[in-house]
């Protein structure tokens, strides 16, 4: 038996790189094409969020609920889960992710409370441009083509960047701990994408990297505006 620190990330896989991308291929193929609605959803959140209203916030909550409510029965439960079983697990806490937006972001409104940092809208504008616009771009551009292309609403990375960038943009009563999902899926996607050669793979890491320091900053400040 290999000692443990001969093992790498691609000893856990438990599927090809080929059966990954092909589901995601058929996948898309079964949604088109909702992939147009898909796309205009995470433009309307990313409009909304530059706004500071409640009722802004609450409809882009709604949004983003019903997408992770689809993207873990849909995706990760129905899908992924087939060929990797923490991916069942992980559409859980996804729908939890969806019940804690929908009560605490659209019913009751109150990520939109409070005061903004002065460098949590660039990042999170910069990661909502990166999930809702730039995602769909990077299988064309790895040249596994369009047909495996990751779609804000419908698949996992995407909608989990955006809303890492959207909750950025807010700074009220639970933004900061609905980030905790998101991130979890950021990192654990990642080192997938890091076993299968994706030339992408950073991408979610670095989402993750920036909510966690971004996290410890806040949490800083806090401290010491208390002492």
């Amino acid at each position: 038996m290999p000692e443990w620190w001969t093992y790498t990330l691609g000893d856990f896989l438990m599927f090809a790189p080929r059966t990954y991308y092909r589901l995601i291929e058929r996948y898309n193929g079964a949604m088109w094409p909702s992939h147009l609605l898909a796309v205009a959803l995470g433009l309307a959140v990313a409009v909304l969020g530059l706004g500071s209203s409640r009722a802004r916030a609450r409809i882009a909550a709604g949004v983003l609920a019903v997408a992770w409510v689809w993207i873990g029965a849909g995706f990760l439960w129905q899908r992924y889960g087939t060929i990797n079983w923490p991916a069942r697990w992980f559409a859980v806490l996804l729908g939890l992710e969806a019940l804690l937006l929908a009560t605490v972001g659209a019913l009751l409104g109150t990520i939109a409370l409070g005061r903004r940092s002065t460098r949590a809208p660039v990042l999170g504008l910069v990661l909502l441009v990166l999930g809702v616009v730039v995602y769909p771009l990077l299988a064309p551009a790895s040249g596994r083509g369009w047909s495996r292309a990751e779609v804000f609403g419908l698949m996992p990375d995407p909608t989990a960047v955006a809303t890492l960038g959207w909750l950025f943009l807010q700074d009220g009563i639970g933004a900061r701990g609905l980030q905790i999902v998101p991130a979890l899926w950021c990192v654990y996607s990642g080192l997938t994408l890091v076993a299968l050669g994706d030339a992408f793979a950073a991408l979610p890491l670095i989402s993750a990297a920036a909510a966690a320091a971004f996290a410890v900053r806040a949490a800083l400040a806090r401290h010491r505006s208390v002492a």
